[in-house]
């Protein structure tokens, strides 16, 4: 269990970006106590270790339940994003192939002229996008606005809506949608 435990905390402390020195001065311990645990020369106690997570913060069922390593891919590179186009626009998804997602997020890009197609989009949710490049023309219920560089949208995907291209050039957005319709 020892090695378990100093192999955790390093885990842990460096997930949340810690230095020992650092975890040790939140913690209120030494900095040699938590490079002992660390290097499993020591077995701290319940209250030990109880007083070293609370450092992070963190409870010791997070700590000893945490998936620090869960094989999910966390970087993808742009051949590896999902493209779900029509052939009218781009829409390349991050992450298509984590198990249970929480969370759509898509690269998407608008050709002038481009839009979402002639029906409007409900669906569950929020929808929240910035404007990376370009000018969007972005519908929400009756309410209409061009957005531009910098410019983002945030609304209740359950209000019927739709996207539009109305720049000469192309248009990109980066946008993000829970639950994650597709």
């Amino acid at each position: 269990m020892s090695q378990k435990v100093g192999d955790r905390l390093k885990a842990v402390r460096s997930m949340y970006g810690l230095s020992q020195r650092e975890l040790a001065r939140r913690a209120g311990v030494t900095n040699s106590t938590i490079s002992t645990i660390e290097q499993n020369r020591v077995s701290p106690s319940v209250d030990s270790l109880a007083k070293v997570l609370a450092g992070i913060p963190m409870s010791l069922i997070d700590f000893f339940t945490i998936d620090l390593d869960n094989g999910e891919e966390i970087f993808f590179k742009k051949e590896e994003l999902v493209e779900l186009s029509d052939g009218t626009m781009s829409m390349r998804l991050v992450g298509a192939s984590r198990k249970d997602r929480k969370l759509r997020v898509l690269h998407e890009t608008y050709p002038a002229g481009g839009d979402t197609g002639d029906n409007l989009i409900v669906q569950k949710g929020e929808e929240a996008g910035v404007i990376i490049r370009g000018k969007l023309e972005v519908t929400v219920g009756e309410r209409v606005k061009v957005l531009g560089p910098g410019d983002a949208y945030y609304f209740n995907a359950e209000i019927p809506h739709r996207f539009r291209n109305v720049g000469d050039g192309e248009c990109e957005v980066v946008s993000a949608a829970t639950p994650p319709s597709y």
